[in-house]
């Protein structure tokens, strides 16, 4: 990961101003993030005041609890269907185009709502409906963005660039319901939804304006359904990103019951609009606080202890909403849950990207992120249900009440248990030129690699052997095998399948350090003065008799 040079018409800032300031705004003096964050700052701020007008709209237009829980599910349930689609595009085409292609969407879905709402055009199916039209924008959107900002910021200021992600996130969830509140206050919903087309359209301009470097490969792009397959087998290879995966749903399924349940929790206070912004805003006042907090505080306290204390938190505040008498207890309590969750969520999203390398990232954090929002879309439904069966206060007290027990099933799943491995890439393999021809999409291709070693060591070699397996699948190969010869104790052959010609140059483009570190600890069981023998076979297609 490298940081870009700064642009001629905006310098960097003098490095004594950067060791002044705080880890979490140091990527700001990088113009391309600060240009960038600023088009996610506005993109975010839409996606809050719609959300916000959505909902307070929904139950103006109908009596059912469900329905009005619904509106936060259709806003995250597209991640949660689309997400892997969206990663393998934006790991295989453009990432500039990408992006504002996806913001484009956005602004389209803000500009019919925005007539619709002024011609009287809306009712409940229909907001439904274009709310989960506008998660589709969303869930296209997100895994370019946490692809990007690993190639904008350099790696020791990546903890403050993601923390700097959420900022902005929740930034819009203070401004956004605030400026939606006195929207719907002052001149009604069909405003709220002007404005949100009008600030689409601004963050789709600034997007343009990002000229991005294109990534050079002397490969041809990869195809689309090999693109996800490859992603998601990448992300089943790996112990810590599946651990990271089951923490980050588990956790939003729980806590999204003070999110979702949050419009009803206002009105049975007896507040308006002006409480429900109320509440929406003050979550996001703690969101900030924690955000500005937080890469200093995973410095000194583990990641699984903030996570276990962030789920206790929101258990708590869930019950504290539960019984409150009135909003600004219950306004209380949602800053403190607003604080436990960024502090959770930056967490869970800091270990993600630490876990991924730069060629699979937005399928990686795509994946991720349909783990979060399939988790808050399956709370959303879940809670708003129990709360249609009974009232909203049973169903915060049911996820307070789940927080702990979930936390206590998963204690053994740490994210501690594995380190962050060296993720810098690493010079390709060179592979001999074949000389019969080849065209790049022949194949499968099958590689052997044969190790001597000592029998006393084979007990090492084996566990050695199975890291490399989860190595090669992760880089996407079809298959892997060890064998041991029968005649000759120590001699041992590794197989493993690449798709095609192509695909396997292209596995061979994937190496990182941490790669080369596994292949050196391979070759040091190797016994003799040459290398492992390394062999390469094409698949041959007979006739059928």
């Amino acid at each position: 990961m490298s940081s870009e040079p700064p642009s001629p018409e905006r310098p960097a800032a003098p490095p004594a101003l950067v060791d002044r300031l705080p880890p979490t705004l140091k990527p700001l003096v990088e113009p391309v993030f600060r240009m960038l964050w600023l088009a996610w700052l506005a993109a975010n701020m839409t996606m809050w005041m719609n959300d916000v007008a959505a909902a307070w709209l929904m139950t103006q237009l109908t009596d059912s609890v469900v329905m009005v829980a619904l509106v936060s599910a259709a806003s995250t349930a597209p991640v949660f269907l689309l997400g892997l689609p969206s990663g393998a595009l934006a790991d295989i085409v453009d990432r500039r185009r990408w992006f504002a292609s996806t913001q484009l969407w956005v602004a389209c879905v803000a500009v019919l709502l925005a007539l619709l709402s002024l011609s009287g055009g809306l009712n409940a199916p229909l907001l439904l409906a274009l709310t989960f039209v506008n998660g589709i924008g969303l869930a296209m959107r997100w895994p370019v963005f946490a692809a990007i900002v690993p190639d904008i910021v350099s790696r020791e200021r990546l903890s403050g660039a993601l923390a700097l992600q959420a900022l902005a996130m929740n930034l819009s969830r203070v401004i956004g319901p605030v400026v939606a509140g006195a929207l719907l206050a002052a001149a009604g919903t069909a405003a709220v939804f002007v404005v949100n087309a009008l600030l689409s359209l601004v963050a789709f301009a600034q997007i343009l304006r990002w000229k991005s470097q294109p990534r050079t490969s002397a490969l041809p792009g990869e195809r689309f359904v090999g693109a996800m397959r490859v992603g998601l087998q990448h992300v089943r290879q790996s112990p810590r990103m599946k651990i990271v995966l089951l923490r980050v749903f588990l956790f939003f399924l729980q806590s999204s019951a003070i999110t979702a349940l949050m419009p009803l929790v206002a009105r049975r206070l007896g507040s308006g609009a002006g409480g429900f912004t109320l509440l929406v805003s003050s979550m996001g006042v703690g969101a900030i606080v924690a955000a500005l907090t937080v890469p200093s505080l995973r410095d000194r306290v583990p990641r699984d202890r903030i996570v276990a204390i962030g789920t206790l938190v929101i258990s708590i505040m869930a019950a504290v909403v539960a019984w409150a008498p009135s909003l600004w207890i219950a306004a209380t309590a949602v800053w403190v849950a607003g604080i436990a969750w960024i502090s959770t969520a930056n967490t869970l999203t800091v270990s993600a990207q630490f876990t991924l390398p730069n060629w699979v990232r937005a399928r990686g954090m795509s994946i991720y992120q349909m783990a979060l929002m399939g988790g808050a879309a399956s709370g959303s439904a879940l809670w708003g249900q129990v709360a249609g069966w009974t009232d909203v206060p049973t169903a915060l007290l049911s996820a307070a009440l789940a927080g702990p027990l979930l936390a206590l099933l998963t204690r053994r799943l740490r994210l501690d248990a594995h380190q962050d491995d060296d993720l810098r890439p690493a010079p390709p393999v060179e592979v001999p030129a074949p000389v019969i021809p080849l065209e790049p999409q022949e194949g499968p291709v099958m590689v052997t690699v044969e190790y001597l070693i000592e029998p006393a060591q084979a007990e090492a070699f084996h566990a050695v052997m199975q890291e490399t397996r989860r190595a090669r699948l992760r880089q996407g190969a079809l298959s892997w095998g060890l064998f041991r010869d029968t005649a000759q104790p120590g001699r041992y052959i590794e197989y493993f399948l690449d798709e095609s010609w192509v695909e396997h140059q292209r596995r061979l483009e994937r190496f990182t350090a941490g790669d080369v570190e596994l292949r050196q600890r391979r070759a040091a069981f190797h016994k003799g003065s040459e290398s492992p023998r390394v062999q390469r076979y094409i698949a041959e297609t007979l006739d059928s008799a």
